[in-house]
């Protein structure tokens, strides 16, 4: 590949990575750009580790012929199991432990080789494989993320040639910084939802992050806290304390996710979450359908840990509707972005009257009285109290009991539910 062929591919992976072309996008410019300035490259792999609570890293694939595998993929931890086995059998695994950049291997010899899925590629025709790591600085490291690792084949029986890899050599270089500008992009947005949760993550990185910038709106406030989790919490083993409080949280966030809320904190064993809209009767459903959810997650989870002798428990949720504040609250260099106001309070202060009327759920009169008539009909007063630290009394309600023990009314509320 001439010099002014490799400037031309540098300049567009860079302005490509400055737009924020996909991964998978970038490799297969990446590669048929190099095909077609005579670098037969027959497949390319790239692989970069992240920051994801569930992945290690990501992967992505280019080949020459149509395949079913998938273009980018993710694969979890390498430290143990079959992943490590195969981890530590790797080319890449080898470079690492040898402080090696690079290295190429004719697979003609792949037989007498240890490495993993240098065979395949042997019999699916490849002939000549090219590895390299491009290790970050530590500056330039972010937790697991410090190294680019890609390996790519030719077909041709002459392999490479010095030519290709001193193309590949200044190329790949290029191609692994626009790979990583976009992880860290990726990256940014995981944290920020699994942190801050969705809505607010897309608010900061829309650029709100100024102290003080909110704004006024209406929503649905959800408050839950486990039943008796401080008595669970002392009666099992400090190993255990952590499993509990993430098997409970799992139920309801996944409820609350699945009918469209967005989870705003977790206060110990609490969750306070939102239901926003244009109309405020399909938010107050979107809450009734989220606490349908999280009460047949937390059935089949009791149903689990009972099984496996571990101590079971429910959730008590708290609704209401009012005005709030939304937006950045805090000191100059701590923010949160939550929601505060009066209706924060009461909703809290709702949650924590189920435990005195002994009822796993409970709503405001203001939350009743928005909904529909279909809507009001599954809820009943449970009484007329004044909530601690709130000067007004209120009626709260509930599920009409019905709704649970008679199958024509737990179907007519599913289906009120799923409209």
């Amino acid at each position: 590949m001439q010099l002014t062929s490799r400037l031309a591919l540098m300049n567009w992976l860079t302005s490509q990575g400055l737009t924020g072309l996909p991964e998978n996008e970038l490799l297969r410019g990446f590669c048929e750009r190099c095909r077609a300035e005579g670098l037969e490259l027959s497949r390319g792999l790239v692989v970069i580790d992240t920051l994801h609570p569930i992945y290690e890293g990501r992967g992505f694939r280019w080949s020459d012929r149509a395949s079913n595998e998938s273009d980018a993929f993710e694969y979890g931890s390498t430290a143990e199991g079959d992943a490590a086995q195969s981890w530590r059998r790797s080319v890449f695994f080898h470079l690492l432990e040898h402080g090696q950049d690079e290295m190429v291997i004719d697979l003609a010899d792949a037989p007498s080789m240890d490495f993993s899925q240098i065979g395949e590629l042997a019999e699916k025709g490849h002939k000549h494989y090219l590895a390299f790591v491009h290790r970050f600085g530590e500056n330039g490291a972010l937790g697991l993320m410090d190294c680019f690792y890609s390996c790519w084949t030719t077909r041709s029986p002459d392999g490479f040639g010095e030519e290709g890899l001193e193309a590949l050599r200044d190329l790949v270089p290029v191609l692994g910084l626009a790979i990583k500008s976009a992880q860290q992009v990726d990256i940014a947005r995981t944290l920020g939802r699994v942190y801050l949760g969705r809505d607010a993550s897309e608010q900061v990185l829309r650029g709100r992050i100024s102290r003080g910038v909110t704004e006024r709106i209406n929503a649905v406030l959800w408050y839950s806290d486990l039943r008796g989790s401080t008595g669970i919490s002392e009666s099992i083993g400090p190993d255990e304390i952590i499993p509990f409080l993430n098997d409970y949280a799992q139920a309801v966030i996944d409820a609350i996710h699945d009918a469209g809320g967005d989870v705003l904190k977790l206060i110990g064993d609490g969750v306070l979450a939102m239901f926003t809209g244009a109309d405020m009767a399909d938010s107050r459903r979107a809450a009734l359908r989220a606490e349908h959810l999280s009460r047949k997650n937390v059935t089949a989870l009791n149903a689990r840990r009972e099984a496996a002798g571990r101590p079971t428990t429910s959730a008590y949720i708290g609704l209401h509707v009012g005005e709030v504040f939304y937006g950045n609250i805090g000191s100059e260099d701590r923010l949160d972005f939550t929601v505060v106001g009066p209706t924060v309070n009461e909703v809290s202060r709702i949650a924590s009257m189920s435990r005195s009327v002994d009822r796993e759920l409970l709503a405001s009169a203001e939350f009743y009285k928005g909904l529909d008539a279909a809507g009001r009909r599954y809820l009943v007063s449970t009484g007329r109290y004044a909530l601690r630290g709130i000067g007004r009394a209120q009626d709260l309600y509930t599920l009409d009991p019905e709704v649970d023990a008679s199958e024509p009314v737990t179907g007519s509320y599913e289906r009120y539910l799923a409209n």
